[in-house]
């Protein structure tokens, strides 16, 4: 990752995955701009302390500011000249969607819009943005591949990622953007995020409080861990998408184009049902869990399985830390924190609009 002289943009600096990505940027050398609203979705505390590990290295600037405000956004792409821009900012969590959802128009619309322009008029040369597995939504055919359709989320904020895709490969086709984008598959690890089931299971039965299962623990997620992730990403800052001039518009394969706009899995292509999750919580914390069972709730998706066939072909990497490494990693960072960074996610009202 030698040599850009500009900093690399990560938007979302304070959340999970671009506060690692920042990190992992910083320790290579990069020089690293962050954004971030440090909305109260879950525990500001957390998102301070991620912050202040950045602010140790002397590479990092950060800049509180909401994507959603365009003009604040084109003053700090004018005052930094990015070539790279690294976008994880957005507002997640597919349940939280359908008691907000115009929290997800304004950070994953708007704001995404606002990050394209930006770049842009800014003359950007690439753009790496996070999109999810969530936008497989009802496909049944596993391993979910990139080159299959996926037109059919479950979820409003899967419908903003797929969203986002289009939007990306629009300016590709238009402007010339380079862009990636990014369908993470349950990210977990250390400074986690406290909306999802590892960190949830695991604070409940240290708590000796139920946990529920949805669909009797028969749900399955392909865990990534964190570190993966962002070396995937790492391996795919200064590969600029490039259009790919065998394109076929007569069998369109999704994950491509003649534009420059890629598509890859990120996943650790190993799904692990939930009930074994807890298992292996229980081992690693020595407690039994109390569960409670439920139906899965709508929107949900009952699997998901990453075909990273594509990724390990343009990077030579892949993801592929076993659960039974990342969680006890997890667990160990999770028992040294302090009780005000493990709040559980606000409710929050329409009217507080994080982004």
């Amino acid at each position: 990752m030698a040599g850009q002289r500009s900093p690399l943009l990560v938007t979302g600096a304070a959340g999970f995955i671009g506060f690692h990505l920042a990190e992992r940027l910083l320790a290579a050398g990069r020089a690293v701009v962050g954004v971030d609203d440090l909305n109260p979705y879950y525990s500001p505390a957390l998102k301070e302390a991620r912050l202040a590990r950045l602010r140790r290295h002397p590479g990092f600037t950060f800049s509180r500011l909401d994507i959603a405000d365009g003009e604040a956004l084109g003053r700090l792409f004018a005052e930094h000249r990015f070539t790279h821009v690294l976008h994880m900012a957005a507002q997640a969590g597919v349940r939280y969607s359908r008691e907000n959802p115009q929290a997800y128009g304004r950070s994953n619309l708007t704001g995404f819009l606002n990050v394209l322009e930006a770049c842009r008029h800014g003359g950007v040369e690439h753009l790496v943005y996070a999109s999810s597995s969530s936008v497989y939504g009802a496909n049944a055919k596993m391993p979910f591949s990139a080159s299959d359709g996926a037109d059919h989320p479950l979820s409003l904020y899967a419908a903003t990622k797929k969203a986002n895709e289009a939007m990306a490969h629009s300016y590709a086709h238009m402007f010339g953007l380079p862009s990636t984008g990014l369908r993470f598959f349950t990210v977990y690890g250390p400074w986690g995020r406290p909306d999802m089931a590892i960190w949830l299971f695991t604070e409940a039965i240290l708590k000796g409080e139920p946990i529920t299962l949805f669909n009797h623990g028969r749900m399955r997620r392909d865990f990534t861990y964190v570190d993966d992730v962002t070396e995937a990403i790492g391996r795919l800052v200064d590969r600029p998408a490039a259009g790919d001039p065998s394109w076929d518009p007569l069998r369109p394969d999704p994950s491509t184009s003649r534009a420059p706009h890629r598509i890859y899995n990120i996943g650790n292509h190993s799904p692990v049902e939930l009930s074994r999750l807890v298992e292996l919580i229980e081992t690693a914390v020595g407690r039994k869990a109390i569960i409670r069972h439920a139906p899965m709730p709508p929107g949900d998706v009952e699997a998901t399985y990453a075909d990273v066939a594509a990724l390990g072909e343009a990077v030579g990497f892949s993801p592929s830390t076993p659960i039974e490494v990342g969680l006890p990693r997890f667990i160990e960072w999770y028992r040294s924190t302090t009780p005000d960074m493990q709040r559980r996610p606000n409710e929050l009202t329409p009217q507080r609009r994080p982004s």
